[in-house]
């Protein structure tokens, strides 16, 4: 389960590379820990076809009686279809999330010990998108709470690759590097978008940062 990753490109470099019209870009600075709650671009379609980079807040809200609502940051690719939680946007909502890296805790190591990955490539931390899924929510974010209006996003989990296996032994995130995946999951009808649910292959991945976190919240030192 992927809980942390960033992004550390400016807001034209994410524009030009996803074919978001400039009037339609959302303004933020990057973005180096990006932790579950927290407000992120993703890439969307319009009603008119156009991409829209928007920002949203990462993890479905589900609401648990008498406690706080739970954020549900990832939708596993062997519950998606199946679920109510989340077919109705795998099959309508679905979009990009930008990303430069993502990170995983070692399972079982105590302290915990951090990996990042990122694409490998000349670039130090390429471009990349998490195959992401949408929706609105109205009601509280917190215990008792005021009712509240946000977009919320999360993304698709598979099996771990062989760079992220060793790391993680039960899921990793799906990544969609190429224009006609995107086109692809943005456009596609369900079935089809589903093909691209899949393990990068292990050796398009590198890490590019380990160590122990500070306070369990995954900034290496």
């Amino acid at each position: 389960m992927c809980n942390l990753y960033s992004l550390t490109k400016s807001v034209e470099a994410i524009r030009n590379l996803f074919r978001v019209p400039h009037n339609r870009a959302s303004a933020f600075a990057p973005l180096p820990a990006i932790f579950p709650g927290h407000v992120a671009p993703v890439i969307r379609r319009t009603t008119d076809g156009e991409r829209e980079l928007s920002l949203m807040s990462w993890g479905f809200v589900l609401p648990q009686p008498g406690k706080a609502p739970r954020r549900v940051t990832n939708a596993r690719d062997d519950k998606v279809l199946g679920s109510r939680f989340w077919r109705d946007s795998f099959e309508q909502r679905r979009c990009l999330v930008p990303a430069t890296s993502f990170c995983e805790p070692h399972d079982g190591r105590k302290p915990a010990t951090w990996h990042w990955f990122a694409l490998a490539g000349e670039e130090p931390r390429p471009l990349f998108a998490f195959a992401g899924i949408w929706r609105s929510h109205r009601g509280p974010i917190k215990k008792d709470g005021p009712v509240v209006d946000i977009e919320t996003y999360a993304f698709m989990t598979t099996e771990p690759n062989a760079a992220t296996q060793s790391i993680n032994h039960e899921r990793s995130p799906v990544l969609l590097t190429e224009p006609d995946q995107w086109d692809g999951w943005l456009s596609g009808a369900p079935e089809a978008a589903f093909q691209q649910v899949k393990p990068i292959d292990g050796c398009r991945l590198r890490i590019v940062q380990e160590g122990f976190s500070k306070r369990d919240e995954g900034v290496v030192v």
